[in-house]
């Protein structure tokens, strides 16, 4: 019988793991369940012999593609793959595919909910300053830019973006001011919003260079990825601008650098963007879908490793 595996550190909610067990089960697979699992032993035991793969952020690396022997599709559940080995299953032939958009709201919220947070001072008392009026840079607008935009135009904000794979035209129609580069974008505003992925090109792009241009009092929000800022030039700007903060889902590696700035910067206490019961389900119900597609008839709409 054909083998769905979910394997996940960080479990899916409850509810997710029954929605996706009952996609597996009406499909007619087997369905398995390793969670919280400490030792990666236990990871390669349970997938050795899974024909099919869901996980979170676990690390499926070029040791764990060679020990699954019957491995046919790996989904990561969520949007980023960077903890897919890509080549590895070029090689051994198996179909690499994420869930974009289905965490999309749950991120959103979060990186609009920590843009209120340090305004008002993180509800110390005192009186802070109002996020209407002021100018919302958006770096990339996918599912997840285009959602902040909503919701921060509804709050009254000046929104702006900056993606050169986006038309114009789509990005306009929105309500969005369309920039032409990501200097135009952060020299024009007071909050930056950062939704591009860790590649090659994108890895510490985020430099002094870009910071220290936006006007102050700035503020860069991250719910991307930590290797695209350079954390170098991040503590420069820190020091040098006294109206720059930074919050962050994802704590850099000179986290404790950042304690002479009290009020200056957030972070969460791990990667909280898609930390919702409703991305939960949305991302694994999307998972477990997309592997009965391809099972059953070939579907490669979200494969990445074309």
């Amino acid at each position: 019988m054909t083998k769905v595996l979910v394997a996940t550190k960080k479990p899916f909610a409850p509810a997710a793991v029954e929605k996706i067990k009952e996609i597996v089960a009406a499909a007619g697979y087997e369905f398995a369940l390793l969670e919280k699992y400490a030792d990666q032993a236990d990871f390669l035991k349970a997938v050795a012999d899974a024909d099919a793969l869901i996980v979170r952020s676990d690390d499926v690396n070029r040791e764990v593609i060679e020990t699954a022997r019957n491995l046919k599709i790996v989904v990561r559940a969520g949007a980023g793959y960077n903890n897919l080995d890509l080549e590895a299953a070029t090689e051994k032939g198996i179909v690499a595919e994420n869930t974009p958009g289905q965490n999309s709201d749950a991120v959103a919220e979060l990186a609009i909910g920590m843009m209120i947070y340090l305004a008002r001072g993180g509800f110390n008392g005192k009186p802070g300053t109002e996020l209407k009026g002021k100018k919302l840079g958006i770096h990339a607008y996918g599912n997840v830019g285009r959602r902040v935009g909503l919701i921060a135009r509804g709050m009254g904000m000046d929104v702006y973006a900056f993606d050169p794979f986006i038309p114009d035209e789509a990005i306009e129609k929105d309500g969005v001011t369309c920039v032409k580069s990501a200097e135009k974008l952060y020299s024009t505003c007071n909050y930056v919003s950062l939704h591009i992925p860790a590649n090659a090109k994108t890895k510490e792009s985020i430099n002094y260079a870009l910071l220290s241009s936006m006007p102050e009092p700035a503020v860069l929000v991250n719910t991307a990825r930590a290797e695209v800022i350079h954390e170098a030039d991040l503590l420069k700007v820190m020091a040098d601008k006294p109206g720059f903060a930074y919050i962050s889902d994802v704590a850099p590696k000179c986290v404790a650098e950042f304690e002479s700035y009290a009020g200056r910067y957030f972070f969460t206490p791990k990667k909280m963007g898609a930390q919702t019961v409703e991305a939960n389900i949305n991302a694994g119900t999307a998972a477990a879908t997309q592997i009965v597609a391809f099972l059953e008839e070939g579907d490669t709409t979200f494969q990445v490793n074309k």
